[in-house]
């Protein structure tokens, strides 16, 4: 069965594509299928995958206007062993012409229905902005992982988006739920990742992940050379976290379908 997973932040810089591309690497290394679906213009997530967002036949701006099914649009990337639905900033024209369009936020589900049974998991990066894109994202999926800093202001934008994710379920998406969140750039010396850490588990329990991604040079390095850090330097720490997370979320899935069969 598949697992469709949006990666979701407003907030800049909090890791959500180097979260997307190293999660999804992860999970293909542990043999599942695995899709990308860039929703940022920036295609940060489709270039950190290995592909030249500037030279692209088909992006995800094609698929969501109508003009390209998502299987001509699909493009494989290599090193990372996962397929990708690409983005450039075409996509920033496709949010404009969406609203105008009648069950406009329903686009991107309707596209990728035809994939979904191709994969074991979709994964979804996000733009930082509560958008018709991430709207998108959101209403096709069944669960969001919110990447965070542990720093003051990330627990402020935090609500924010747990009242958008409730929006989405009682209006379009009944199935989508807080997969979990994911301390992110974690630094153990600093007081104040402490305290908001604590402060997380405090409130949200078992919905924070146990792994924590950590400040590490490698990870920030991997993106410009197009590689998930799985193939950059498979002993970083940001590496081990990355698949420590995998295997938690797998962990997880296991679980709950566990459950759901019984």
């Amino acid at each position: 069965m598949t697992k469709t997973i949006t990666i979701a932040n407003q907030k800049g810089g909090v890791g959500k594509t180097t979260t997307t591309v190293n999660l999804a690497a992860a999970l293909a290394a542990t043999r599942r299928r695995v899709l990308l679906i860039d929703m940022d213009p920036q295609g940060n997530a489709t270039m950190g995958s290995g592909i030249d967002k500037n030279d692209l036949q088909y992006s995800v701006c094609d698929v969501l206007l109508g003009d390209a099914s998502a299987s001509q649009a699909l493009r494989h990337a290599t090193e990372a062993g996962y397929d990708v639905l690409p983005a450039n900033a075409d996509l920033t024209a496709a949010e404009v012409q969406l609203m105008n369009r009648i069950g406009r936020e329903k686009q991107l589900s309707l596209a990728i229905d035809t994939l979904r049974d191709n994969y074991d998991y979709i994964l979804i990066d996000c733009p930082p902005a509560l958008n018709m894109l991430t709207v998108n994202a959101l209403v096709a999926a069944d669960g969001v992982v919110i990447p965070m800093q542990c720093e003051y202001f990330a627990l402020e934008g935090l609500s924010s988006l747990l009242d958008t994710i409730e929006q989405i379920r009682v209006s379009v998406n009944p199935e989508i739920r807080l997969e979990g969140l994911l301390r992110t750039m974690y630094d153990p010396r600093n007081n104040l990742s402490n305290d908001v850490s604590s402060e997380l588990v405090e409130h949200f329990g078992d919905q924070v992940y146990r792994t924590v991604i950590p400040r590490n040079v490698a990870l920030a390095e991997a993106p410009s050379f197009g590689l998930s850090i799985l193939k950059y330097d498979k002993n970083s720490r940001g590496s081990l976290a990355y698949l420590a997370l995998a295997g938690e979320v797998l962990r997880r899935d296991a679980k709950q379908n566990h459950y759901v069969n019984q």
